[in-house]
């Protein structure tokens, strides 16, 4: 049974669905303005720059800090070197002080070996960040 409203029965309310979609669209270009405004874009590193030919001294205040975790075949823990200088487990974080002290930008890189266990490096990190460091970074293995 179909019936038929050809004749002028009362009209149905109807939502006028364009000021929404106005609306819409105004929130979008807002939206892309402001993600187009936005300054930072990626992450800030710190890459050190190759040294000069001429070898510099270890008491340099320009040269960079790189802390060395060298595992020796046969040992228990591995060996820490700072810029070629051998220092022992207990007396790094002093030495880095000690480095600190003198210096304006607070930065050390960390250079482990692949055969050393990530828990040696992340102590080298936690003993730079207590001695001053402000940002630590990680170096690949030379080639």
């Amino acid at each position: 049974m179909a019936f038929s409203m050809a004749g002028g029965g009362p009209s149905r309310p109807q939502i006028n669905v364009t000021p929404l979609i106005d609306v819409l669209l105004v929130l979008i270009i807002v939206f892309m303005v402001v993600v187009s405004m936005s300054k930072e874009k990626g992450l800030r590193a710190q890459i050190p720059q190759p040294a000069n030919s001429e070898e510099q001294d270890n008491n340099d205040p320009e040269r960079p800090i790189i802390v060395q975790v060298i595992w020796e075949n046969g040992s228990e823990s591995p060996e820490l070197k700072i810029n070629q200088e051998t220092v022992a487990w207990d007396k790094l974080e002093s030495r880095l002080h000690d480095i600190y002290k003198l210096r304006a930008e607070r930065v050390a890189f960390v250079r482990g070996d692949d055969d050393v266990d990530f828990r040696y490096v992340a102590d080298v990190i936690d003993m730079a960040r207590a001695a001053g460091a402000q940002t630590v970074g990680l170096l690949p293995k030379n080639q």
